[in-house]
């Protein structure tokens, strides 16, 4: 069952940027809790914290597309080193200035330029799988793989960054994000051999290939509803975990949440599916929105553990099958520009996912707050259920047709 992945990884090149987009997106899960430690070390208020980590994951939300924009259109070897540059800039500035306490509007306003360019180094990777590969089967497969590398940086990055930060200095917990997102972007660009053509503005604006925006924005609200999901667990868990005087242990129920995750993705990559990826999304946003519900009911944290575990078979396979139908959806000389709009729904998603729920958690406790978290399974499930697919294939788009005619004379 491994050949799977063994066939998609012994292409030429794939290997290399797939790893080198692993390290890559390392910051994504720890920039905001990093910043989050260091801010509360310095000032003593996690408030504060909350609100320059918040600028920065706003700002990261608002210019995702855009960047997306400009990969499509210029490449990545010539974005990606710029936006990566001015970001580990930002980023140690902003250390910088929490540790000289400069005046707090300029931490946010540095927290906020290095949320806006922090790349896009996910939807990078899935844009390379997708120009590489010809085959659909083996694009889900690559699309699997990426989504257990997801669910790797999410369950080692926060544990990294949380050690740094504890044992040595919260300082050296950002630093290293730095140096993993700089180090893995430069190796990650620098491979040209697999890297999508750029696109360049046509001299016609109705050469440029329409995007579906109707699927995009209903996989984007897909998204919206599942970051809320994940934002909403993420609170009211470690909430629950100190209710039940064990908030010690809420790290453990939200790795246990992510192996699920990571399990299921990896074997979904493994299978060759019979039914749509739309059918499959569906059924996968139902899974979530149906695994929320009984965590309301639990007062165990043992029992809570085993059933998070559960739900997170649903996490997986829903974002897998979510990002596919976008790669097959637009046109590939638009395919970053729609991969981050999904990426971003899932970003926008979260703040406002755990602001609610810890509203619940403050008024009513921490087990009525994953309801929160079911009605985000909800939205994405109704969001699914009225997704459309345009009947165009990505083989389609006649820029994508001339690059490649290009390439091969």
């Amino acid at each position: 069952m491994l050949d799977t992945y063994r066939r998609i990884l012994s292409r030429p090149g794939t290997a290399r940027f797939s790893a080198a987009g692993l390290v890559g997106r390392l910051p994504i899960s720890m920039v905001g809790l990093g910043t989050v430690l260091l801010v509360e070390g310095a000032s003593g208020s996690y408030g504060l914290a909350g609100a320059v980590s918040a600028a920065g994951l706003i700002a990261q939300a608002c210019c995702a597309v855009p960047q997306g924009r400009l990969i499509d259109r210029f490449g990545q070897s010539r974005v990606l080193p710029l936006v990566v540059s001015l970001w580990g800039v930002a980023l140690a500035l902003t250390i910088w200035s929490v540790e000289a306490d400069w005046p707090i509007a300029t931490t946010f306003v540095l927290a906020a330029i290095a949320g806006a360019s922090l790349p896009s180094v996910g939807a990078c990777v899935r844009a390379r799988w997708a120009y590489t590969l010809e085959s659909e089967t083996e694009r889900q497969t690559a699309f699997a793989l990426e989504a257990v590398a997801d669910e790797a940086v999410f369950m080692t990055g926060p544990i990294l960054v949380t050690m740094l930060a504890t044992a040595i200095d919260p300082a050296v917990g950002l630093g290293t994000a730095l140096v993993a997102g700089v180090g893995g972007t430069y190796a990650f660009a620098s491979q040209r051999a697999t890297e999508p053509p750029a696109h360049p503005r046509t001299e016609h604006r109705s050469e440029r290939p329409p995007m579906p925006w109707g699927t995009v924005l209903s996989l984007t609200v897909v998204a919206l509803a599942l970051g809320s999901l994940f934002g909403s667990a993420e609170v009211t868990t470690v909430a629950f975990a100190e209710e039940h005087s064990s908030k010690a242990y809420a790290g453990v129920l939200l790795a246990l949440w992510a192996a699920g995750s990571l399990i299921a993705g990896f074997l979904t990559g493994m299978v060759s599916w019979r039914r749509s990826l739309l059918f499959r999304m569906r059924v996968g946003a139902a899974g979530m929105a149906a695994a929320m519900l009984p965590l309301a009911l639990i007062h165990s944290i043992v029992i809570m553990g085993a059933v998070l575990f559960v739900a997170g078979f649903a996490i997986a396979p829903t974002l897998i099958a979510a990002m596919s139908l976008t790669e097959r959806s637009v046109p590939p000389s638009r395919l970053t520009e729609g991969m981050a709009f999904v990426q971003t729904g899932i970003v926008f998603g979260v703040a406002p996912g755990a602001a609610i729920a810890g509203a619940v958690v403050d008024h009513a406790g921490a087990s009525p707050a994953y309801l929160v978290s079911a009605a985000g399974g909800a939205i994405a499930l109704v969001a699914a259920l009225a997704t459309r697919t345009p009947g165009r294939t990505r083989t389609t788009d006649p820029l994508a047709t001339t690059a490649r005619l290009d390439e091969k004379a």
